[in-house]
């Protein structure tokens, strides 16, 4: 009769193991807490440096930027790439309509409802470009930048009800968007200087919070984030 010797893991063999796996998943935890911190510094960078470019425009040509009514002949490569005054804003102050934070971005020669005035929201990013203060294409590159989420920055006039101009960050995960407001207002999706809507809902002066959309965060969510400038 042959005696099988029976074998199997030392209990220290397991406590090794169990260190182990204990470690990775450790790292793998730290790893994401790196990556969400690194992707809210992001959009906090983001969000400081559009406001001091559009206030360094203004203190410097005396203009906002997008609502500019002479950046067509401010700027000489508007002139050069034929788009000429459709470059302009109204200049009555105000960038945009209370609207359309993310409309359809003007086209390479601007022929897409591009007349003097209309998609100051998109011109915005424009005269940026064309002053130098953002860095990208020349200025006649309209094109929205995107932030660390992956959807798309904008700028509107009265968004949510805030009073005056806001930078607007789109298709941000709920649990990030709770974290922005804990760290830079006051906790509440619906008060204060930033604001969300959920992405499927406007952003303009009829405030959906009315509509009972956003009372809470729910990392379930994605939203579109306000901050007041």
């Amino acid at each position: 009769m042959n005696n099988l010797k029976q074998k199997g893991f030392t209990l220290v063999e397991i406590a090794i193991v169990l260190v182990i796996v204990g470690l990775l998943i450790g790292g793998v935890l730290k790893g994401q807490e790196m990556i969400t911190n690194a992707k809210l510094k992001r959009i906090e960078s983001d969000n400081a440096g559009f406001a001091a470019a559009m206030f360094s425009y203004q203190d410097r040509y005396l203009q906002l930027p997008g609502d500019d009514s002479a950046a067509g002949s401010r700027f000489d490569f508007y002139s050069i790439g034929g788009i000429g005054d459709k470059a302009n804003g109204f200049g009555d102050g105000v960038i945009g309509d209370g609207k359309d934070w993310d409309t359809v971005v003007l086209g390479s020669d601007w022929t897409v409802g591009s007349a003097p005035g209309l998609q100051e929201t998109s011109k915005f990013f424009g005269h940026l470009r064309a002053s130098g203060l953002i860095p990208g294409g020349t200025g006649a590159d309209a094109t929205r930048p995107s932030n660390a989420y992956g959807g798309l920055i904008g700028i509107q006039n009265g968004s949510l009800l805030i009073a005056g101009h806001t930078i607007i960050f789109g298709q941000i995960e709920g649990a990030v968007a709770r974290i922005l407001e804990s760290r830079l207002d006051d906790g509440s999706p619906i008060t204060g200087r930033l604001q969300s809507a959920t992405t499927n809902l406007s952003m303009d002066f009829a405030t959906p919070h009315v509509m009972g959309a956003v009372t809470i965060y729910s990392e379930a969510s994605r939203y579109n984030v306000a901050f007041r400038l």
